[in-house]
């Protein structure tokens, strides 16, 4: 069944956002810390057995310098520098093996996959990058989105987003990378990430957002008893008087503020029948969408969205954005 408004209503959604006055302030300082650390990028050989793709295991310097780990996958056949696809992955789940990523490389580009600190625990693709914050947290609820919730300073997607920034410095660090054509791509929390390095990078080709998560907070937390989002409801319930300290602090970390700073061309996808990320929610950060933007709306898909079936518009999307023959 449909969960969220009907179609029409969707298509002119376009609620207040609730922004910080410090936003910009707070990410260019979180980004000039980060930026205080070499990105020291190694790429290490590894033996996928693969005969048209080669694979390198990857670390980098992500937040306060900390080691963050990837998978670069490339056209065994190549000559020069090629695009690079820098793929953001869904909550609790990791870089996985390289295996389960070969779309990118069979289609010519670099593909980049960053890990998820501290996540990948239950998911059905696993992490190897612990999630390391020396200050504390304070309390939270099971998952990821209550990490610091009294504090943006010290809360997880400050951490996973400026990883998430410096995945694309990783990338482009590359000599198998042509720096100057590089795109970010994600679903669910992957999308929400992708909205998020839009917003503060303004050197990328493109940017693609499956179902996206980590966006209008306060109303995903009211319409949604599913998770992630009813972690933020599960700690409200103990926490009564704590509604908008939560929410003014995940409002640093809403894909609707990014979405205002992002200029380069999106894809987004919607499925009306979302129970994880509802439409509205989806909708509130593309109609603020900066940057030229398309969105494809599945009506009677669930958090899966448009799945493989998908893959079609975003290979002929970034094909052009690259310049490539679509």
């Amino acid at each position: 069944m449909l969960v969220d408004m009907p179609l029409d209503r969707l298509r002119e959604y376009r609620p207040e956002p609730e922004e910080p006055a410090d936003f910009d302030a707070f990410w260019k300082q979180t980004l000039d810390d980060a930026a205080g650390h070499p990105v020291d990028a190694r790429f290490t050989p590894y033996d996928a057995r693969l005969a048209t793709v080669e694979v390198q295991d990857v670390t980098f310097s992500g937040w306060a310098g900390q080691p963050v780990k990837a998978w670069l996958l490339l056209p065994r056949h190549r000559t020069g520098p090629l695009p690079a696809v820098v793929q953001y992955i869904g909550y609790n789940g990791g870089r996985g093996i390289p295996y389960e990523w070969l779309t990118w490389s069979a289609a010519g580009y670099a593909h980049l996959i960053m890990d998820n600190r501290g996540q990948g625990g239950g998911g059905k693709t696993v992490s190897e990058t612990p999630d390391i914050a020396p200050e504390g947290h304070g309390s939270s609820a099971p998952g990821f989105l209550t990490r610091g919730i009294e504090d943006p300073a010290k809360h997880y997607y400050r951490r996973l987003i400026t990883d998430a920034v410096r995945a694309v410095d990783a990338a482009k660090s590359s000599p198998d990378v042509d720096s100057d054509r590089v795109a970010v791509v994600g679903g669910s929390q992957g999308g929400g990430l992708a909205i998020a390095v839009a917003g503060l990078r303004a050197d990328l080709s493109a940017a693609i957002a499956d179902v996206p998560f980590l966006s209008h907070y306060r109303r995903a937390s009211q319409i949604t008893d599913n998770g992630p989002y009813a972690e933020i409801a599960r700690w409200l319930k103990g926490h009564r008087f704590g509604t908008e300290t939560a929410i003014g602090t995940l409002s640093y970390f809403d894909a609707v503020n990014f979405a205002a700073r992002a200029t380069c061309p999106a894809w987004f996808s919607v499925a009306l029948m979302d129970n994880i990320c509802p439409p509205s929610t989806v909708f509130a950060a593309y109609h603020r969408y900066a940057g030229h933007a398309q969105i494809e709306v599945f009506t009677y898909n669930g958090h899966e969205g448009g799945a493989e079936y998908d893959l079609p518009r975003k290979l002929s999307a970034l094909a052009s954005a690259f310049g490539r023959d679509a």
